[in-house]
């Protein structure tokens, strides 16, 4: 169904919130629509499905890390977990953009071996569209979209290395996935390059010493508290192809969405990743001097954390504001 089949946004974000496959695709098309009609119904989707919902018992985990690390196994691997809970999942693949087109090169599925008949899954490819920071701007409503049909949002990104930022400033939980005797997550980790993750995980760990190695390394050279605040960052090895490790991974999220929870972080967390988003969706359409003519960065970001109206809404405004300069 496209989202002209839905008769009003209130349709739509039903639909979506009961975790309806046509309603979900048709919902991320229109987020993906730059046309002005298009914005401003998804601006309306999203004041929907945001009203009166913050979707505290929602989880949205970042898997990030080399290439080669094994992400989308690993991610497999946990939506089986995720499954035999019976949680369902939603994931956002994010794939290296065509020079031609600006579209996902890989697509939804050449990574992500899930189930097609599961129904409790849901997997979206997309495109990085070249941002520096790993995500297209696109990804923060999209993933809005997901948590409100999903007990469960999973965004993996392709793997360009250590410069994938974003993914810390959009997720509640980061897990970092290093290469086995690569050297290079350690590296980074002792330059304070790498963004520090919550979880750190070594994959392949059936590569034996080499995997033992870079575990060892990983836990010397790691400042295990998390600047976030109470929380001592787990390093943990898995094997995803052996299933080795994916329980006590899946525990040890679901032991940080609870801390989170309990220290009463979770929504003001969501609302500061929220305006950066909001900062960076502006700033890739009118660049610096659009944030500018805006009070500058830091003004615009105060402004949006302590707005009381729906974000996205704002964001629309100050789009109109900026179209009139």
């Amino acid at each position: 169904m496209q989202q002209s089949d839905y008769k009003t946004s209130v349709d739509l974000a039903a639909a979506v919130s009961k975790g309806d496959r046509p309603a979900l695709a048709a919902a991320l098309n229109l987020l993906d629509d730059q046309r002005a009609s298009a914005r401003s119904k998804a601006a309306e989707l999203l004041a929907q499905l945001q009203l009166n919902q913050e979707f505290p018992d929602k989880h949205l985990i970042g898997i990030t890390g080399p290439p080669g690390a094994g992400k989308s196994t690993l991610c497999a691997a946990l939506i089986s977990v995720w499954r035999k809970r019976g949680l369902r999942v939603g994931v956002l693949a994010v794939d290296p953009s065509s020079p031609i087109s600006g579209g996902a090169l890989l697509g939804d599925r050449l990574r992500m071996q899930t189930s097609y008949e599961d129904d409790g899954v849901f997997v979206r490819s997309l495109s990085s569209r070249g941002q520096f920071g790993g995500l297209s701007a696109e990804v923060w409503p999209m993933s809005v979209v997901m948590l409100a049909g999903f007990d469960i949002v999973l965004i993996e990104t392709v793997g360009v290395g250590q410069r994938e930022a974003d993914i810390a400033r959009l997720c509640d939980t980061t897990c970092y996935v290093a290469q086995p005797g690569s050297g290079d997550s350690v590296q980074f980790l002792k330059a304070g390059i790498l963004e520090v993750p919550h979880i750190l995980v070594v994959n392949k760990e059936d590569m034996g010493n080499v995997a033992r190695r870079t575990l060892a390394e990983l836990k010397a050279a790691l400042n295990r508290e998390h600047p976030d605040g109470d929380w001592e960052v787990p390093v943990l090895a898995t094997s995803a192809t052996k299933h080795a490790g994916i329980e006590t991974l899946a525990d040890v999220i679901h032991q940080h969405h609870n801390a989170l929870k309990t220290q009463q972080k979770l929504v003001s967390r969501r609302r500061r990743y929220q305006s950066y988003w909001i900062h960076k969706r502006l700033q890739e359409e009118f660049g610096s001097f659009g944030i500018e003519q805006l009070g500058g960065e830091q003004l615009l970001l105060t402004q949006l954390e302590e707005n009381e109206l729906d974000l996205l809404q704002h964001y629309e405004s100050l789009r109109a504001r900026l179209n009139k300069v």
